[in-house]
């Protein structure tokens, strides 16, 4: 099979699709670094390339951060090429040769500084990564305006009494250009990224602060605009409101519009009042505010989410003392009706007794596999079944393994008469609520100094279709600091807790729509209501 001859016409055409797909994202680069360099290209220092706005860099950046080696020597040639495009060559060609290249080492460094700095998979959603790569930013934009400065005075494009007045107007545009751009590039370049901010502009609650953003405009440059900064704090409810609602993806888009917006104004009104470079810093530290108040939000939902994702598998834990009560129920059905056919099999037996036989073995089976289907789904959602339930069969379910425990160790287990009452609830889940209530009353009994010692259960029916189950135990009881922490996640009073049972117990128990609480005093006491099934026909 012939090669192809990559220096014939028709090389281009043979090229394989993922190379073709590599270059048309070069190529796309290209033209979206060079429009962004032009577009920003306002309110330049003696035609140069030192604006108050550059978000160029901040696409450069992600480019060399994803393409990796490949992205460093294409960043170099962009950025060299965009200066003859864009601002075309008003003094010797060689000489914005010079002073491009050093964008380019500049840009190119910066880039290789952050890519051992960043990982790929983040999304500066975090307070560590943000400082991780905003510091960089700040101070290796600085040093590139220091260079770049020094170069064009060097080579005689910039007058001797502007060198500071560039180096700080080409540092505040790098610097807000790259803050307030680069996290939208980053989050639009990650795939995960992507589906969050599309995530983001398909909720209402967007529009609203896009709005209040236009407003907040208004007011800022319209009512207030010949006082200075008077009204311009109004710019920040919008992305402190998307910010908090919305996290890292609202900051993204809320920071992102007010800079569009605001350089927007700038232009059209011709606004001369503030300083546009002024009028950057302010966009800057809006979008900073925004990132950290977003980060934060992040970083709670995870926490909260892993939390979630904690108690979620203390409880499956919990509740497998539930689970195999319910399914030795079943089993042992199951292994009646097995040993029944066998005996039925073995005298040829093949009429209705086998056929009735086998149907207990489905029934009996099914019956296990909602059992476990049930823990299945608690364990990856927290989802409730609920279903008409006995209060009767509850407790009886509940206090069969605590009946044989009280007699094992001298401890005097006595429950009320129960209310011929049912509740609307997963029956697993209150029955593991019970069985840790009756656990902790156990274990404190049995540490008490009280005899002799005695855990009592009650049932009383309350006004307003409610139902009330009490615990006590001749324990110490709950002091008032104990009881303040009483639901804290990990507080166990036991050494060998892990605080989870009553954190679990009051989730439970809330998703049911009742109340859990324990009673300071000097014995144990915990209440328990619940709403009665007749209360919610």
């Amino acid at each position: 099979m012939r090669g192809v001859d990559h220096n014939s016409p028709m090389s281009f055409i043979a090229m394989p699709k993922p190379a073709f797909g590599l270059f048309l994202t070069h190529l796309g680069f290209v033209i979206a670094y060079i429009s962004l360099d032009a577009t920003s290209f306002i309110h330049s220092l003696h035609g140069l390339n030192i604006t108050p706005w550059n978000p160029a860099p901040a696409l450069g950046l992600v480019f060399l951060l994803r393409q990796g080696s490949v992205g460093r020597w294409l960043l170099a040639g962009t950025v060299m090429l965009s200066e003859f495009v864009v601002r075309g060559v008003p003094q010797a060609w060689w000489s914005s040769l010079l002073s491009a290249l050093v964008l380019a080492v500049g840009y190119v460094s910066l880039g290789e500084f952050l890519r051992k700095r960043l990982l790929p998979t983040g999304l500066l959603d975090d307070r560590v990564s943000l400082g991780k790569w905003l510091l960089p930013i700040a101070l290796g934009s600085f040093s590139i305006s220091l260079l770049y400065a020094s170069s064009l005075r060097v080579l005689g494009l910039l007058p001797p009494g502007d060198w500071l007045t560039a180096v700080i107007q080409f540092w505040v545009g790098d610097a807000v250009g790259i803050a307030v751009a680069m996290p939208l590039f980053w989050w639009l370049s990650d795939a995960r990224g992507l589906e969050l901010l599309k995530a983001a502009v398909r909720q209402w609650e967007t529009l609203g602060y896009v709005a209040l953003s236009f407003v907040a405009l208004w007011l800022a440059f319209d009512v207030g605009g010949q006082s200075g900064f008077k009204l311009f704090y109004l710019l920040f409810f919008p992305i402190v409101w998307a910010s908090a609602r919305q996290g890292m993806a609202g900051a993204i888009i809320s920071a992102s519009l007010l800079q569009i917006e605001v350089i927007a104004v700038v232009q059209y009104l011709d606004y001369t009042v503030v300083p546009l470079a002024e009028l950057q810093i302010l966009s800057l530290a809006m979008a900073l505010i925004g990132f950290y108040i977003a980060a934060v939000v992040d970083e709670q939902r995870r926490t909260s989410e892993e939390l979630k994702q904690s108690l979620r598998l203390a409880a499956a834990g919990e509740m497998a003392g539930a689970l195999a009560h319910e399914l030795n129920q079943p089993l042992t059905a199951l292994d009646a009706y097995a040993a029944a056919c066998r005996v039925l099999m073995d005298k040829g037996e093949s009429g209705d007794r086998l056929t009735l036989a086998i149907a207990g073995m489905l029934r009996e089976s099914e019956r296990a596999g909602i059992v476990v289907r049930r823990l299945r789904d608690f364990f990856r959602t927290g989802g409730t079944t609920l279903e008409v339930v006995s209060l009767a069969s509850l407790i009886h379910q509940a206090i069969a393994h605590y009946l044989e425990k009280a007699r094992q160790s001298d401890v005097r287990f006595e429950v009320s008469e129960i209310p011929e009452v049912t509740l609307m609830a997963d029956r697993l889940q209150l029955e593991l609520v019970l069985r840790n209530l009756l656990a902790n009353a156990f274990d404190a009994a049995l540490a008490g100094a009280r005899r002799p010692m005695v855990v009592t259960l009650t049932g009383r029916v309350l006004p307003g279709e409610r139902l009330q189950i009490t615990v006590e135990d001749t324990g110490k009881g709950l002091a008032s600091g104990e009881a303040a922490r009483l639901f804290e996640a990990f507080h166990s009073t036991k050494s060998s807790g892990l605080g989870l049972g009553l954190v679990i117990s009051k989730s439970i128990v809330e998703t049911h729509g009742g109340t859990l609480w324990g009673e300071v005093g000097d014995h144990g006491v915990f209440n328990l209501i619940l709403p009665l099934h007749e209360s919610r026909q």
